[in-house]
């Protein structure tokens, strides 16, 4: 390898760092943005459990898209435009359910777990868009901490989607809410640094 083909890939990489760094903090922005607005529907009564729950579901979908892109350490092209579809069809969704006839009541005991469990997503996808900002998250552990969350909202949609979160269900949740939040921290603290 010649001197210039040396420094070229250098510099190629050097600069390519940022641009991933900022496809996976857009990415996970976006997802803070669309819990938090699950979420107000939620509180406001726009959005019912069973609602909420088919979000979640969809919410699943594309963190589990997330992880896949990122696994290799990077986002394509093609994967970033098939995580932004996926985002615009969740976003869609998620206006079509909050402006429909369905009504919740935000006061109910299930609809407060919903909440509560939405609630803690948006601050776990807060602290990975945190890691990937202040590069104590590599690609390869947002795509693991996506995978986690995927799964995350995979038990919140199973246990709405009859339309009742019972309190043995959402202590499955915050079960794995509680083992995501751990590997968000062991992550964040284990010394690796985005390159």
């Amino acid at each position: 390898m010649t001197k210039t083909s040396i420094i070229t890939a250098l510099l190629a990489t050097l600069l390519a760092a940022p641009v991933f760094a900022q496809n996976a903090a857009t990415t996970v922005q976006r997802d803070v943005n669309q819990q938090q607005r699950i979420e107000k529907g939620l509180q406001s009564g726009q959005l019912n459990t069973r609602e909420a729950a088919r979000l979640e579901r969809e919410e699943s979908q594309v963190d589990r898209a997330e992880a896949k892109a990122l696994r290799d350490g990077s986002m394509s092209a093609a994967e970033k435009r098939n995580i932004t579809r996926l985002q615009n069809q969740a976003s869609r969704d998620i206006a079509a359910e909050r402006h429909d006839a369905q009504t919740g009541n935000p006061d109910a005991a299930s609809s407060k777990r919903m909440q509560a469990d939405v609630q803690r997503n948006v601050n776990q996808q807060q602290r990975v868009e945190n890691g990937i900002k202040d590069g104590s998250l590599t690609n390869h552990e947002v795509a693991r901490m996506e995978r986690g969350q995927s799964k995350v909202n995979r038990k919140e949609f199973r246990s709405g989607r009859d339309g009742h979160v019972g309190a043995f269900e959402q202590a499955k949740v915050q079960r794995s809410e509680n083992h995501q939040s751990r590997r968000i921290f062991r992550q964040r603290h284990d010394g690796q640094r985005r390159g």
